[in-house]
């Protein structure tokens, strides 16, 4: 039996959690340097100095990313095994900065027995929370409790 009550491997609505990351020189170095992005409004301090932003912001994707690792903590915490089936609704609404700590929140909104699926909704904010960077669905397929419940 899972940490939430349940038997059939699936979490319950409403389980949550929260992650925190500050995002560093090095995410962003590593991150364009995985995906290929190196795009200057990641890259480039000095390109970025003229720009409304006025600085390097971190990749819309690597923030997205942070959620990732929501998910895997949820699933860890109520003995969920899970792989994700994709995302909807996924809006990028702030620029992420060099140097701001992201606050994921990742809350189990649905959950559809039959079809072994959770939906989860992703907030992301910066600024103790008072900024909205993020938001989105995440689809989970959630395997069978080991024991076949």
């Amino acid at each position: 039996m899972s940490a939430t009550g349940r038997r059939d491997g699936l979490p319950a609505v409403g389980s949550a959690v929260v992650f925190r990351k500050t995002v560093t020189e090095a995410d962003v170095g590593l991150f364009a340097g995985i995906t290929g992005d190196f795009a200057p409004q990641h890259t480039d301090e000095e390109y970025m100095q003229g720009r409304p932003q006025g600085r390097r912001m971190a990749h819309g994707t690597l923030v997205l990313a942070l959620t990732s690792t929501a998910a895997a903590r949820l699933c860890t915490e109520h003995d969920v095994t899970a792989v994700s089936y994709g995302y909807d609704r996924v809006r990028f609404i702030r620029p992420v900065f060099l140097g701001d700590t992201v606050r994921v929140e990742y809350t189990i909104a649905s959950v559809d027995p039959e079809r072994r699926q959770a939906l989860a909704e992703m907030r992301a904010t910066t600024r103790q929370g008072e900024e909205l960077v993020l938001v989105g669905t995440h689809i989970l397929y959630c395997y069978p409790d080991e024991d076949g419940a």
